[in-house]
């Protein structure tokens, strides 16, 4: 098996997390690839809709689906709508997630949790409804962690924590699923102009963007060229493989 469809139509592409920043980035990008996309969002409607209308502007179908990761129930009754609406999915990208940060001794077990049931719980639960659709057609699922997860940060631990089990994750379902013609990959962004990093005070954006090796922020779009890269066949003999889009800061 492969991970090219096995019919005429265009290939389905589920991005969750899909309605700002790197989401909307990545689903723009499968649009422009060839794909119709399913847009998952939690609550931004409006955004997500946005979403959509690029993607129709670029010549593919758009669905937009809401859904929180982080429950289960909701998770399999969006898989069944795909199921339903599609029949197959051939590419999934788990993108959802949140950061809640703070010094360790004092972080509570809540915001503990919170970051976790959505970045780790909320991967899982995507992936593995995915796989079920993917079986018997093959497929490509490509998780967004973070290079928190690869190298840790001051600050992060329950993020760090949340994006590391992704990659430990991702390795793991990636040599399980092998032989059904599915591939897992790991894109690991560093600091991205997105709202996220945005909301970082100015000394520590500075800090930061000194440690980088390019001298900038990365791009959305930079990173969904990644994504996309590893959802499509041009990339079909990678798998459980982590790409880190950093400006070579780890490598620093």
């Amino acid at each position: 098996m492969t991970d090219t469809p096995v019919t005429d139509r265009p290939p389905v592409a589920l991005v969750t997390g899909g309605s700002r920043g790197i989401g909307a980035a990545v689903a723009i990008g499968l649009a422009e690839a060839g794909c119709d996309v399913i847009i998952n969002y939690r609550s931004s409607s409006e955004d997500a809709e946005k979403v959509a209308q690029s993607v129709r502007e670029r010549g593919r179908e758009a669905t937009t689906i809401a859904a929180d990761v982080s429950d289960e129930t909701a998770v399999i009754a969006m898989f069944r709508e795909i199921r339903s609406r599609f029949g197959r999915l051939d590419v999934a990208v788990l993108n959802s997630g949140i950061t809640a940060d703070g010094h360790f001794a004092t972080m509570s077990a809540r915001k503990w949790d919170s970051v976790i049931a959505t970045n780790l719980t909320g991967t899982f639960l995507t992936a593995r409804e995915t796989t079920k659709l993917m079986f018997s057609t093959g497929g490509a699922i490509v998780m967004i962690s973070s290079t928190s997860g690869v190298a840790g940060r001051a600050g992060q631990g329950n993020y760090a924590a949340s994006k590391g089990g992704i990659i430990s994750m991702a390795k793991s379902l990636a040599a399980e699923v092998a032989g059904r013609g599915i591939r897992v990959n790991v894109v690991a962004p560093g600091f991205i102009e997105t709202d996220m990093v945005r909301a970082v005070p100015k000394a520590m954006r500075e800090s930061a963007r000194n440690a980088i090796p390019l001298q900038r922020f990365g791009t959305a779009a930079e990173v969904a060229q990644a994504v996309v890269f590893l959802g499509m066949p041009t990339s079909s003999y990678i798998t459980g493989k982590v790409l880190t889009v950093d400006g070579g800061m780890i490598a620093a």
